[in-house]
Parts: structure tokens; sequence; C-alpha cells
């Protein structure tokens, strides 16, 4: 059962940049809660944050498996990331970007995390309609 950080906590950023990658070879279910938990930020700024795919941990597909919407707040915001229809991904890695306008220094700041836990295929299983019905 995958249960890691894309992002550790209280991480904090004011450029764009990527986290560690995560082996998630290991995983059944191949879907995930991510839970991005922004805990400090500054007035008039975004933060961009997707999740890339990787065969080898090293080469990452250009295109992510998953996007936030952008955010601006403190607070958490949970997505699924859902691979199950790339078996070749064997890597998970968060890569993000941070902009700031208006008043005030021009320079951004965020401090937050990206938990990543796997669903339990079991738990899968009981929310499909075609299990129900079995």
């Amino acid at each position: 059962m995958i249960d890691a950080f894309l992002v550790p906590e209280k991480t904090r950023v004011s450029a764009k940049g990527d986290g560690q990658p995560v082996d998630i070879s290991g995983a059944t279910s191949r879907v995930f809660l991510a839970i991005l938990s922004i805990t400090d930020t500054v007035e008039q700024e975004a933060i961009d944050l997707t999740i890339a795919g990787s065969v080898d941990g090293t080469t990452w597909d250009p295109k992510p498996v998953a996007v936030f919407p952008q955010l601006f707040y403190r607070g958490e915001t949970p997505i699924l990331v859902d691979v199950s229809a790339l078996p070749d991904v064997k890597f998970l890695r968060a890569h993000w970007e941070v902009n700031r306008w208006g008043r005030g220094g021009e320079t951004p700041m965020f401090e937050f995390s990206l938990a990543l836990k796997e669903v339990p295929a079991e738990l899968l299983n009981e929310a499909r309609p075609e299990a129900k019905s079995r």
C-alpha cells in the first residue's frame, strides 16, 4: 500500500520546481488520492501543480497524469490520480510553478505538501456499479 509524500510537509518554495520521484510499481489498485495542503502563502499569488509519470524515474512524460486547479489560498485540495490505464508508469513526481502580481515584493512564497495514498482495490470495487450487481 503506497502512502508517501510527493512534496514533504512544510516545503517552502518561491520558484518553479519538482518533487522527488515516488516508486508506485508496488501498487495494486493504481488509483491514488493526492492531497495538496497549502499551509502558508502571501497575497496576490498562485500555484499551479501537476503530477507527472515516468517509466524509469529519470525521463518524465511531458503530459501530466493529474492536474490540480490553480490555487491561491491556504487549505486542502484532494484529487484522484488514476494511472490504471498507464501500466508502464512506475514513478510519480510533483511539478509546481508559482507566480505573484500586484503590490509588495515580486517573489512568490508558498508552504505546502502533497500526500499520495493508494486507494485500496476493494474500496474501488465497492464503488463500481457493475460490482454491485453481482
